[in-house]
């Protein structure tokens, strides 16, 4: 079923048109990806299908009654709130129920209400009429659901009458995410859902989306979770969409295969045009000479057809991108950075806990590990920013080090984006407006304000800097954030080629999938390192997980073995003494024990598959999975009494 149709429709923002006879169709339950570069009308066109702007032009359908959740940003009212009624916020009208039955139940427990019948009967009928409502509504699952989403994108729910106002930005992007998520409307539209969120929290989003019933809208850089997810990508270009139905990489090939057709039909048609124009003007001469009136005529009628011909477009074959010319100005040493029995502490809280490493000239390593894992901190230490608790940090022979932080607040906001690249390059203005148009910044934009840009912006000119340096070490924590695909791409090129070394901190799975060449992972202060890149790294760890499951499961089942056999062995030196019926009951005995270690291992991984589950959100699989413990437990209960009544 068509949930959201539109047809031609325009958008301006001032005089600027934006949107140019978008034409698009969304079906119930469809995953799609709203693709294309900075400024292309992205999130113009999800506040379009929410209804808080109007088109100028076309049509745009709605389903009547549709459930949409989109919070453009963050309301004002939010600030005033705490942190659980934000993210029951979509719950509001179960909220105002649940107060009618706090205030009926504060009623009938008064003092003055128990000695008058009357007035407690009808509390009673009013207290069941908003019960009733509260249960038809979800209200007692409204809580599980919050809990459930909470726990995916690791929000603390200790911090539940905090209020959301003295929140950092990213813990407010999670909440107001979750306080879209828990209330699963008929359409989700989300923009840039994955900012803010390390990649448990991400691979928990994926999983929650693909079982999610409803149909989904997606507005994110980030290409491997848009692989995972979509069903159909749309990507906004010169204000008009273009639908494929495939994910990502998908999108790419047929892309690629779309604008060289559109090409040759372009040249094609220039062919023609530019034949019809020179017989126009062969006729129009011919006219002239020979005064005769019908070749005027003919060339008349050519030039209305070519007036009627529709103009293929010149598709762009290579979008403008930044140029990152990453080049160190000199080598450093084979060994480039050890660090061993690194320690850090904050207060009583152990961050890193004898973290060792080392890195060599040319290797592209990634680090990994949960939000406050102290991946940071690590960066700092390599720095020399902090001084470490215990452990060494040694830098090799003429290492430069060229550092990007993931969030950098501006100096001087008044500074143009001349003034500071100007300062920063060490550079007159000419040769600073020439490189910075490298970085897309042409014309008036070098006069922008810093305080102006967009998050994309202000990385690319942190990384303009960067690359003015020519360090040989690139220390880059989240370079890809806020950057479009296209200067991602542009960022990932420039590394594959750089000859110096690279350790980055990131959770965009495609960038490490296309860098790394040896993955960190930061765990309980330590580091594990594994070969490869992310797709490597998450086969082997879950590898070394399963091993490590089946190694804790063996190594129990030969202690109850051998506290069996040892059982075995000394009851076997008083057999003779033994009746035929004691014997028999021993057997049975011995073989219950067997049965049970087996039935109390599979309740063991039971509870680890609860947890999961619980964590996913899967309420469905999450109450066979209880169904099936359940079962589990009484027939362990019950061999249980069998072995008790065998030893009594």
């Amino acid at each position: 079923m068509i949930i959201v149709n539109a047809q031609q429709i325009k958008k301006y923002h001032a005089a600027n048109l934006v949107l140019d006879g978008v034409m698009l169709q969304l079906q119930t339950g469809e995953k799609v990806g709203l693709i294309g570069r900075n400024g292309s009308g992205k999130s113009t066109l999800l506040r379009l299908i929410s209804g808080h702007e109007r088109v100028d032009e076309g049509m745009l359908t709605i389903k009547k009654g549709l459930r949409i959740g989109y919070l453009p940003q963050i309301p004002a009212e939010f600030e005033k709130m705490n942190v659980y009624k934000v993210l029951a916020y979509g719950y509001r009208e179960l909220m105002v129920t649940k107060q009618e039955m706090l205030v009926i139940e504060q009623q009938m427990s008064s003092s003055g209400t128990a000695d008058n019948p009357e007035l407690m009967e009808a509390l009673l009928k009013a207290y069941a009429v908003v019960q009733e409502r509260f249960e038809r509504s979800g209200g007692y699952e409204m809580d599980t659901a919050i809990d459930q989403v909470a726990s995916g994108l690791q929000i603390d729910r200790s911090n539940d009458e905090r209020m959301f106002g003295s929140l950092s930005g990213g813990e407010k992007t999670r909440i107001v995410l979750a306080s879209q998520l828990v209330v699963r409307p008929d359409l989700l539209l989300l923009d840039e859902p994955t900012n803010h969120l390390d990649l448990k929290g991400i691979e928990w989003l994926e999983q929650f989306l693909q079982r999610y019933d409803g149909a989904c809208i997606i507005v994110s850089h980030d290409r491997y979770f848009l692989d995972a997810i979509g069903t159909k990508m749309i990507e906004l270009e010169d204000g008009e969409a273009y639908t494929y139905l495939t994910n990502y990489s998908g999108y790419m090939k047929e892309k690629e295969e779309r604008v060289l057709q559109q090409f040759a039909q372009f040249q094609e048609q220039q062919k023609v045009m530019k034949k019809m124009k020179e017989t126009i003007r062969q006729l129009e001469d011919w006219g002239r000479v020979g005064g005769n009136e019908k070749f005027f005529k003919r060339a008349a009628s050519i030039r209305k057809a070519l007036e009627r011909m529709e103009a293929v477009k010149r598709p762009v074959l290579e979008q403008k991108t930044a140029d990152f010319d990453l080049s160190p100005l000199d080598r450093s040493g084979r060994k480039v950075i050890t660090f061993e029995g690194l320690t850090k502490k904050f207060g009583t809280q152990v961050i890193l806990n004898g973290a060792e490493g080392s890195l060599l000239y040319g290797e592209k390593v990634v680090l990994l590990g949960d939000n406050g894992s102290g991946k940071t901190t690590l960066f700092n230490l390599l720095l020399g920013s902090f001084e470490a608790d215990a452990g060494e940090v040694e830098r090799g022979a003429r290492v430069e080090i060229g550092y990007l932080a993931q969030q950098e607040p501006v100096s001087d906001n008044k500074l143009t984006v001349l003034e500071y690249f100007q300062t920063e390059g060490s550079l007159e203005e000419g040769e600073a407006r020439n490189v910075l148009a490298k970085y897309l910044f042409f014309g008036a934009d070098v006069f922008k304000p810093l305080q102006m840009l967009s998050g994309g912006e202000w990385s690319r000119l942190r990384l303009a800097v960067l690359v003015r340096r020519k360090p040989n070490l690139l220390l880059l924590d989240e370079p890809t954030n806020h950057l479009d695909m296209a200067s991602r791409e542009a960022l990932e090129e420039a590394l594959e080629d750089y000859p110096g070394t690279v350790l980055a901190i990131s959770h965009d799975r495609y960038f490490i999938n296309r860098l790394a060449k040896s993955v960190w992972e930061l765990k309980q202060g330590k580091i594990a390192k594994y070969l490869g890149n992310y797709d490597d790294f998450k086969g082997k760890s879950e590898e070394r997980l399963s091993q490590e499951s089946k190694s804790v499961s063996g190594a129990s089942r030969m202690t109850e073995g051998k506290t069996f056999a040892t059982g075995r062995q000394q009851q076997g030196a008083k057999g003779t003494e033994r009746s035929d019926l004691a014997r028999t009951n021993e057997r049975r005995r011995e073989q219950l024990e067997l049965e049970i270690a087996v039935l109390e291992a599979e309740l063991s991984r039971a509870d680890e598959d609860l947890h999961h589950l619980d964590l996913m959100g899967d309420t469905h699989q999450l109450e066979a999975r209880w169904h099936e413990r359940e079962k589990g437990q009484l027939q362990l209960d019950h061999l249980l009494e069998l072995w008790m009544e065998l030893s009594s």
